[in-house]
């Protein structure tokens, strides 16, 4: 960031050119190679577990891991910005998205699955539009939870575990099973939060209404 960039965006605040917000463009970018690598993976949609499997496993690695580094780095430096607060979770519903959506193309993940995590995931988000003018909903230890292990389950269906340890796809289905659960409840409690924001604001609109001079 240039002095003229620093300047601009004024004491304890961070221009948009930042590490934290240039990983979250990386990982927004990572996401076609991925799709991409999944489709060369599988001619006919019928995964080969070769080469550009294990390039699709390492692509979405790396995109978690800058999701980790971008938002640590953000904090620790103070390079928390309105971009990337709104990039940053843009880029992980395309990530992850994207990651259920071809894993049903490809037959490997039930569609109902991909459906009801979707659903869920851009529910939330209009919820968070829906109740904006009367406060932010904000991120709750659960809906932390929840990505984690969507992104678990997720890691473990990319890895190509069938040809050398067919078990291992079973602790994949339960640890996606675990993040349907977390997805559904957590949703729940976004409702219902949302409902309460709501009520409330309305309710404090009405008596500032009543307050006002005659």
């Amino acid at each position: 960031m240039t002095s003229t960039d620093a300047t601009a965006a004024g004491p304890g605040r961070a221009g948009v050119w930042n590490l934290p917000n240039i990983l979250t463009m990386i990982r927004i970018a990572l996401v076609p190679f991925f799709v991409w690598f999944l489709i060369a993976d599988a001619p006919g949609l019928r995964s080969e577990a070769g080469v550009w499997r294990w390039a699709a496993v390492l692509a979405f690695a790396v995109a978690i891991y800058t999701d980790k580094l971008d938002g640590d780095i953000a904090r620790s430096r103070n390079l928390v910005t309105d971009f990337g607060k709104i990039a940053d979770p843009i880029a992980d519903k395309l990530l992850i998205g994207s990651a259920l959506v071809m894993l049903s193309v490809l037959s490997e993940l039930p569609w109902w699955v991909t459906v009801l995590i979707l659903v869920r995931e851009w529910g939330v988000t209009a919820l968070r539009f829906f109740v904006i003018r009367y406060g932010v909903i904000p991120a709750s230890r659960g809906g932390k939870l929840k990505t984690v292990v969507q992104t678990a389950a997720i890691f473990l269906y990319l890895l190509p575990l069938g040809s050398f340890a067919p078990w291992l796809v079973w602790v994949a289905f339960a640890v996606m099973m675990a993040a349907v659960v977390i997805t559904v409840w957590t949703g729940v409690e976004y409702v219902v939060e949302a409902l309460r924001i709501r009520a409330k604001g309305k309710l404090q609109a009405r008596n500032d209404k009543g307050q006002e001079p005659a």
